[in-house]
């Protein structure tokens, strides 16, 4: 008996989504992709998330992506204009190895290079900007090309990946075979190192007098911490994350120093300058974490690094050892080894310092935090959410100078809790990522952090969150200014301010008209007030923080340093 069914080509999509297992979409409809969402209809099992911009939606699909450790979904039902709208969501998907899949209608394929209406060249658009593009030539291909695509956004390292999808061939049909498992066309287990290497790691590691571990999002993504801890406290190193990846492991342990480099923490950055070995796991110790200088590394360091992407090693900095395999999977074995080895003295002494500086840093941080000025002081306010947030709560981030100083002054306390834009930088990405992320876990609460010009970008989701009661809770953190671009001004432009100001709505009132609830706080004990009713309402909400217009910090000094600043 055959197992072939005869299926349109939206429907043979829809059951590539069944095939793997994709419970959401997000997306926005469109007349290019009719057949495509004709099918989603009749799919109960999945469910269909309609959003207001596609780029906001391709944010959603990102935080999903990577706080359920997936494949995230959106589809951009129109040609032209409902594609480019992709751009921007994928292109930071892209910036932070995110495996997010972008379906995007396409012209019929006989209109092609007629200038026809929509048209645009939509595989040379993406092709810079996502991991893979594709064009689907055929009816009887749909199938094999989504199976493809899922395929390439989750093998390593992963990444979104946008699929043309025709009109004409959505609505043609042919027969299809049954779908095979995932597992059949799916990476199996990271690979590890080898048993050489793996000495020569050893030897660098026990005869380290300050040894350190760097790690970064290839243990974050992972979950990759029980053996990174396992490894730092075998050997008393301490350990510092990444960029934007503070929650590679848990801020509760003691060995755990924060964020390194010029978006993290002084402590954190002076154990990296002075360390004699440097395991760097899962990072490409790119531009947010070093600035590809030594300001933050010791030059004279050993670096082992130790990477899935082979590329990424000793690309900015020269290593002592290069170690190509998985992050979290290396750390096991080399716990393992240095388990039976014996340690330097001086690397013990170092340890415990470490431990030492860091309660005097996490003491001195809340003890220097203005929480009595009439304006709230991001000090202030960083502290009054280290207080109060819940220990499970997923924090998301904007870019922006506000944003920035959470990156390192909020606590995470389990991998996958921080979603920040990352070396994209983006502003107008928090809330719609906090969106996703909700989805992807139900059960914790989601807590995103913007500006108030950034949020203005994106307010249009408020719509998506109360039509489909995705009750995250968000801080506008609300300075009436675009923060870091009016700081360069400050202080390299001699205050020549243009266009650094702007105005909005209450934030809190525009909320309500949504559906959503609103609140305004002006003073520290509003905002915890404020904060915990939200977290308590099954229901989106909306905190309009009014802070000190003032309080403005340049991150970027060096890319002024010209004119002497």
């Amino acid at each position: 008996m055959s197992s072939k069914r005869l299926l349109s080509g939206g429907q043979a999509v829809v059951e590539a989504l069944r095939g793997e297992r994709v419970e959401h979409v997000f997306g926005l409809i469109g007349s290019a992709t009719m057949e495509l969402f004709d099918a989603l209809y009749d799919a109960k099992d999945i469910r269909f998330l309609d959003v207001r911009d596609e780029r906001s939606g391709t944010h959603m699909a990102d935080g999903y992506a990577r706080a359920r450790g997936r494949t995230g979904v959106i589809i951009a039902g129109q040609n032209g204009p409902g594609a480019t709208n992709l751009a921007t969501g994928l292109a930071q998907a892209k910036a932070a190895y995110s495996p997010v899949l972008a379906l995007a209608g396409s012209l019929s394929t006989s209109h092609v290079y007629r200038d026809a209406f929509q048209e645009v060249d939509q595989e040379t658009m993406f092709r810079p900007i996502t991991k893979r593009t594709w064009t689907v030539p055929s009816i009887a291909r749909v199938q094999e090309m989504m199976l493809e695509a899922f395929r390439n956004t989750m093998t390593p390292r992963q990444g979104p990946v946008l699929l043309n999808l025709p009109r004409d061939v959505l609505a043609q049909s042919a027969e299809f075979e049954t779908l095979p498992p995932p597992q059949s066309y799916r990476v199996g287990n990271a690979p590890a190192a080898g048993e050489e290497i793996l000495e020569q790691a050893v030897e660098l590691l026990c005869g380290a007098r300050r040894p350190l571990i760097l790690a970064g999002g290839g243990i974050k993504n992972t979950a990759g911490d029980a053996p990174v801890l396992a490894l730092a406290e075998a050997l008393g190193a301490p350990i510092v994350t990444s960029a934007g990846h503070g929650d590679a492991v848990p801020f509760s342990h003691r060995l755990n120093m924060g964020q390194t480099g010029p978006r993290g923490n002084p402590l954190a950055s002076k154990l990296a300058r002075e360390a004699d070995v440097i395991l760097a796991l899962g990072t490409r110790l790119g531009f947010n974490s070093t600035f590809y200088s030594y300001e933050h590394l010791n030059r004279d360091a050993a670096l082992i690094h130790v990477e899935l992407e082979p590329c990424a090693i000793g690309r900015y900095f020269p290593v002592a050892l290069g170690v190509w395999a998985d992050a979290a999977t290396v750390a096991r074995q080399l716990c393992a080894m240095v388990e039976k080895r014996q340690l330097q003295d001086e690397a013990k002494t170092w340890g415990e310092a470490g431990e030492r500086a860091r309660a005097a840093y996490l003491l001195e941080r809340d003890e220097a935090a203005v929480t009595d000025a009439d304006l709230i002081q991001p000090s202030g306010l960083f502290k009054t959410l280290r207080d109060v947030l819940p220990k499970d709560a997923a924090i998301t981030l904007d870019a922006g100078t506000l944003c920035l100083q959470a990156t390192d002054a909020l606590n995470y306390w389990q991998p996958r809790s921080l979603f920040t834009p990352l070396d994209f930088g983006l502003v107008g990405f928090s809330f719609a990522c906090g969106l996703g992320v909700k989805l992807a876990c139900p059960d914790r609460p989601v807590v995103s952090l913007m500006g108030d010009g950034g949020f203005g970008m994106t307010i249009g989701e408020l719509s998506t969150a109360v039509a489909h009661n995705i009750h995250t809770v968000t801080l506008v953190l609300n300075n009436g200014c675009w923060g870091a671009e009016k700081a360069y001004q400050r202080d390299f432009f001699q205050g020549r301010y243009i266009g650094a100001d702007i105005a909005s709505p209450r934030f809190d009132q525009v909320a309500e008209l949504y559906g959503a609830k609103g609140y305004r706080a002006v003073n520290l004990p509003e905002v915890k007030e404020a904060l915990a009713e939200a977290l308590s309402r099954e229901a989106p909400a909306v905190i309009d923080v009014a802070m000190d217009p003032d309080a403005l910090f340049s991150f970027r000094r060096d890319s002024f340093a010209h004119r002497g600043g």
